[in-house]
C-alpha cells in the first residue's frame, strides 16, 4: 500500500454561484419557486471530498476556491503548477431544455482520451465512479470520455463526476440533501483511495484525533474548511493558531459544549453532524445541525431562503409545514419524532 502523504489532490468544482452561472440551473422548484444552482451541488461536494481526502491524510489542493465562475484556462495553470497526482471535478447534468423536468437520470463519469494519461485517467474515473454510486446509493449509467479543456489539459489523471440530473425531480433535489453531497465526496475520495492503493479512512468518530492550539498538518486543515462551512472565515493553512482556537471556542458554545477550544470526539461530532438528530432544535437554536435541518428542509422542498444555521421564523415556518404535512404535533420543535420523520423522508412529491 502506498502512503497518502505522498500524492496531492486536486478538487475542483464547475461553474460559480456568486454570481450563478448562466443556464446551469433546475427548472424552478414547485413549492418554493426557485432553482437550484448547480454549483449550489458542486462547491458542497468538492468541500465534503476535500475533508475526506484529507482525512485520509492527502495532500490536497482546491483549483477553484473562488464563489464566482473561473476560466477553465486559468484553473488548467494551477493545476499544472501545483504537479497535481490526481484531479477530480465535480458537476451535475442537464438533458433537454432545462426548463421542464423529464426521466434522464443517473450518475455519469468521464475521462478525456487527449489526457496526457488517458489510461490511467480511465482507469481512475473507473474507480471514482464504482466509488460515487457506491457511496451515494445513486443510479450509474455509465463511464465515458469527453474533450473539455479541464481534462483534456491537466498534467496528471483527470476526471469528472456528473452525480445526477438537474432535469430529472427527484436528482434535482438531491443537489441540496446533505446527506448526498457528503456521500458524493466519500464516494469519489473511496475511489482515489483505489486508484492510487491507499487505505480508505472511513467517516467514523474514531479516525478523528483530539486537537488543540500549536497543532500542525492536514488534519487541522480539514477542521478549518469543516469551520468554515459553518461562517468562520479562516485560513486553511493547517496551523492551529490564535484565530482556529477562538473560533473553536465560539463553535463550541453555540453547541453547547465546554469552550476550552479542544476539538476531542464531542466537538467533531458536532462539526461533522455524525448524529443530528440527538439535538432538540426549536426557535433561537444555533447548533451545526440547524445548518443540516436547512439544507435538509430546502431539499425537501420547504422555503429556506438563507442557510445560515440559525433557527429564525422562516425554518420554524419549514418545520411546522413538515409536521403538518406529515401527522407530527405542528409545534416547531424538532425532536426525535420529527427527526425520525426527517430521515426517512424524500421530501415533497412532484405536484404535476
Amino acid at each position: 500500500m502506498a502512503e497518502a502523504s505522498n500524492f496531492l489532490i486536486g478538487a475542483n468544482d464547475e461553474h460559480g454561484i456568486n454570481p450563478p452561472t448562466a443556464g446551469k440551473r433546475t427548472p424552478i422548484m414547485p413549492y418554493i419557486g426557485r432553482s437550484f444552482y448547480e454549483n449550489e451541488f458542486n462547491r458542497q461536494a468538492k468541500l465534503d471530498f476535500i475533508n475526506a481526502c484529507l482525512r485520509c491524510g492527502f495532500n490536497v489542493y482546491d483549483i477553484h476556491p473562488e464563489l464566482q465562475d473561473t476560466s477553465v484556462s486559468t484553473r488548467v495553470v494551477r493545476a499544472n503548477r501545483a504537479g497535481l497526482s490526481t484531479l477530480v471535478t465535480f458537476a451535475y447534468n442537464g438533458f433537454g431544455t432545462g426548463t421542464s423536468f423529464n426521466s434522464a437520470r443517473g450518475i455519469e463519469v468521464y475521462y478525456s482520451p487527449y489526457n496526457p494519461y488517458p489510461t490511467r485517467s480511465r482507469e481512475l474515473s473507473e474507480e471514482v465512479y464504482e466509488g460515487v454510486v457506491n457511496f451515494s446509493g445513486g443510479v450509474g449509467r455509465f463511464v465515458g470520455t469527453i474533450s473539455i479543456g479541464v481534462l483534456s489539459n491537466v498534467n496528471c489523471p483527470s476526471t469528472l463526476i456528473e452525480a445526477g440530473f438537474m432535469t430529472n425531480f427527484n436528482e434535482a433535489k438531491l443537489m441540496i440533501n446533505p446527506e448526498f453531497t457528503t456521500n458524493v465526496g466519500e464516494g469519489a475520495c473511496f475511489g482515489v483511495c483505489q486508484f492510487l492503493d491507499v487505505p480508505y479512512v472511513s467517516r467514523e468518530i474514531n479516525n478523528y484525533p483530539t486537537l488543540r492550539q500549536g497543532d500542525r498538518g492536514n488534519k487541522v486543515k480539514m477542521l478549518q474548511y469543516l469551520l468554515n462551512q459553518y461562517g468562520y472565515n479562516l485560513s486553511t493553512d493547517g496551523i492551529f493558531g490564535a484565530g482556529t482556537a477562538n473560533a473553536v471556542r465560539n463553535f463550541q458554545t453555540n453547541n453547547n459544549l465546554s469552550a476550552d477550544g479542544i476539538v476531542g470526539r464531542n466537538t467533531w461530532t458536532a462539526l461533522l453532524n455524525l448524529n443530528p438528530s440527538a439535538n432538540t432544535l426549536k426557535r433561537g437554536s444555533r447548533k451545526s445541525a440547524v445548518l443540516y435541518l436547512q439544507r435538509l428542509l430546502l431539499s425537501f422542498l420547504y422555503p429556506i431562503t438563507n442557510l445560515d444555521g440559525i433557527f429564525g421564523g422562516e425554518t420554524e415556518r419549514a418545520v411546522r409545514a413538515f409536521q403538518s404535512e406529515n401527522g407530527l404535533n405542528a409545534d416547531g420543535i424538532v425532536g426525535p419524532a420529527t427527526w425520525q420523520a426527517l430521515l426517512s423522508s424524500s421530501g415533497r412529491p412532484n405536484p404535476n
